[in-house]
């Protein structure tokens, strides 16, 4: 009996055949491609989000477009009537690898990275939503990918090319503050109402069965999770609130906000973790307070970053007289403080830092954080929000739902991948994958 070709197999095999599979394992750009040509993209989840990223790289050419709703893609569509349309990404890939030179993927986190892990094996740059993947196992899967495939790649985590994140970087990495061993990153705080209470319900999964619309392949939309039948609970809007799909509110806001001390302080992947908050099987938690502690990195000494999401939130803010802003990131330095949200920054106290000399700025302005990869993609050079970047800020994301699940604590061995006084959060670095659907 013949032995059974995989779906990866046949699609390296058809690409030797075409002439385009290069010694290092991707496909060839060509020598005659010119800084000027346009890249060929296809995208994966063009509905809400996708769709704008779509737009985002609209300024090259749109060959493909994938989607398992055609109702929530219609829009995406019809602005790019000469593309292709699919429902399956991997048919897709079956009949067009050859034409697509970038890949920019949209969907809900549940699909990301079996999406982007195939374009990646196929040679193909690409752009993936954040947070970059679904599980710890699979952020570092596609960090290992583009090293291993040379690809150029970055995550969406847009307000990373706003202005004001680079000057703060800036202003921390110039010693404005001093050395900073203490972050505190909260969202959507209330400091004027009491806390979240401690019992906040969680909804179970739903029990009844609405009929699927008739333009929703609901199949395909589960891709890679556990079955569950088709609700509104679910999709269009909702999947982020339920672990089969994503990881909540902390996994949904922790790489727009942390990404900041990320940047600003080099930090990586932390090396224990704590996290508290209802936990529930199938509901992610509606509020979460994490801890994470990171190594020193050269002269830099130890940071401690604090997560506050839904409550309860720090207390020194009302103690030291820091400006509530409903969301924020507070550098506690041994010189100062800063605080920044998305679009302002703020030193403290103030009054020390009456006539403050801001550094020239040194971190060039942003072309644009779709348009910064697609250039990269042709010159080669280096985007801000790589997957090796981007991979370790997801993952430290993704432990502090990890520790919330299994037990609230856990040391992270990073190079072994291991945790390992918390055998049973070993069980959520990654997951089981439905039939037919795999990394």
């Amino acid at each position: 009996m013949p032995t059974p070709i995989s779906r990866r197999d046949m699609l390296r095999t058809t690409a030797v055949a075409a002439g385009v599979w290069t010694t290092a394992g991707q496909l060839s750009w060509g020598t005659s491609r010119s800084p000027n040509e346009k890249l060929h993209i296809a995208a994966i989840g063009v509905g809400g989000r996708g769709g704008d990223d779509v737009q985002g790289v609209a300024h090259e050419n749109i060959v493909a477009l994938c989607d398992v709703d055609d109702a929530r893609a219609a829009a995406t569509f019809e602005a790019f009537p000469q593309a292709r349309r699919f429902r399956d990404f991997r048919e897709m890939f079956d009949q067009m690898h050859a034409q697509i030179d970038a890949v920019v993927v949209g969907t809900p986190d549940h699909t990301h990275a079996p999406a982007a892990a195939m374009a990646m094996r196929l040679g193909k740059h690409c752009y993936c939503e954040k947070p970059l993947t679904h599980n710890v196992h699979e952020a570092r899967l596609l960090a290992t990918l583009a090293r291993q495939h040379n690809l150029v790649t970055q995550m969406g985590t847009q307000i990373h090319a706003e202005k004001n994140y680079r000057r703060v970087v800036e202003l921390v990495q110039s010693g404005a503050i001093g050395q900073v061993d203490t972050v505190h990153v909260w969202l959507q705080a209330n400091f004027d109402g009491p806390p979240v209470p401690t019992d906040m319900s969680q909804p179970d999964a739903p029990t009844d069965q609405p009929p699927v619309p008739p333009t929703l392949d609901w199949d395909l939309w589960l891709g890679p999770a556990a079955y569950r039948p088709y609700h509104t609970a679910y999709a269009p809007f909702a999947w982020r609130s339920w672990w089969n799909f994503a990881n909540g509110q902390l996994g949904d806001f922790f790489c727009h906000y942390c990404d900041l001390a990320f940047w600003a302080l080099d930090l990586r992947h932390p090396t224990s973790v704590e996290a508290h908050g209802p936990v529930h099987p199938e509901s992610a938690a509606r509020w979460t307070v994490a801890r994470q502690t990171y190594p020193a990195r050269g002269t830099q000494p130890p940071v401690t970053l604090h997560w506050y999401n839904g409550g309860p939130y720090p207390e020194l803010v009302k103690a030291r007289q820091i400006p509530t802003w409903s969301n924020a990131v507070l550098f506690l330095g041994s010189q100062g403080m800063l605080i920044a949200d998305y679009g302002q920054h703020l030193l403290l106290p103030e009054a020390q830092y009456a006539g403050f000399q801001r550094p020239d700025p040194f971190i060039p302005d942003s072309i644009g954080h779709h348009r910064e990869w697609t250039e990269a993609c042709k010159s080669g050079g280096p985007t801000t929000c790589n997957f090796d970047y981007s991979g370790a800020l997801t993952e430290a994301a993704l432990l502090c739902n990890v520790a919330l699940r299994s037990g609230g604590k856990l040391s992270w061995d990073a190079a072994t991948m291991q945790t390992p006084d918390c055998p049973a959060a070993q069980a959520l670095l990654r997951r089981e994958y439905r039939v037919g659907w795999s990394l």
